[in-house]
């Protein structure tokens, strides 16, 4: 799972920019909450923080052991209405053209299999971060490496991105094939870029990833590698 608190630590990022440095421009939004994306057996909607369903599934998770060994939330996920208020802050970025953030569903049956977000995004420099979690019973099928290509390339093409950038922490194996596989070479480790499991007071390095606009298309692999979600 690649980290998903960076957006939360750079909410206010602009507001002691240089007054001359042109202002990130934000992306139109009256389309935004009917986009949609499939391919590869999936269906990317966005989160409906009304639906059960999905609080639910967003809840699951958070609260998912093995997302909470990589990943430290700012605000802890415990009840129902913080899941819901969650997705509704969310929703609130998104009409800032701050994020897009994807529900992931088996296209067949219409079951939740995960998130996937692009996120921090930069219309002035054309740059953004990509996080994304699969639920427990998901894992193994290649739902992470499936939707980071389909959103990656709508990042590229449709909002018109340069850069994309993806971040796990140190020791996150099975995030580090995953970038690889989707054509996120590594960059570089950032030294205490993120914070310690269930610890505000405690960092630990980061991988760092990224991926061009002008990068070849990944070539597919079809053979699964051992913990690939």
């Amino acid at each position: 799972m690649a980290d998903l608190h960076k957006q939360s630590e750079r909410e206010h990022e602009h507001e002691n920019e240089p007054q001359d440095r042109p202002r990130s421009r934000t992306h139109p939004t009256p389309s935004a909450r009917a986009l949609e994306l499939r391919g590869q057996g999936l269906r990317l909607r966005p989160w409906d923080a009304e639906s059960d369903i999905d609080v639910a599934a967003w809840l699951r998770g958070y609260s998912d052991p093995e997302f909470r060994r990589w990943n430290t939330p700012l605000k802890p996920l415990d009840a129902m209405e913080d899941a819901r208020e969650s997705l509704r802050l969310r929703a609130e970025w998104e009409a800032e053209g701050k994020c897009r953030s994807f529900c992931v569903e088996d296209a067949a049956t219409g079951a939740p299999l995960g998130h996937i977000g692009v996120n921090e995004i930069d219309h002035f420099i054309r740059a953004a971060r990509v996080g994304y979690w699969v639920l427990p019973e998901a894992r193994g099928h290649r739902v992470a490496t499936r939707a980071l290509r389909l959103a990656a390339r709508w990042a590229f093409t449709d909002l018109g991105m340069h850069r994309l950038e993806l971040g796990h922490a140190l020791g996150h194996d099975a995030s580090c094939r995953i970038a690889e596989r989707c054509g996120f070479p590594y960059e570089g480790t950032l030294r205490g870029a993120m914070f310690e499991a269930g610890r505000y007071d405690a960092f630990r390095d980061v991988h760092l990833h990224a991926r061009l606009a002008t990068d070849p298309e990944p070539e597919p692999k079809p053979e699964l590698e051992p913990g690939e979600a």
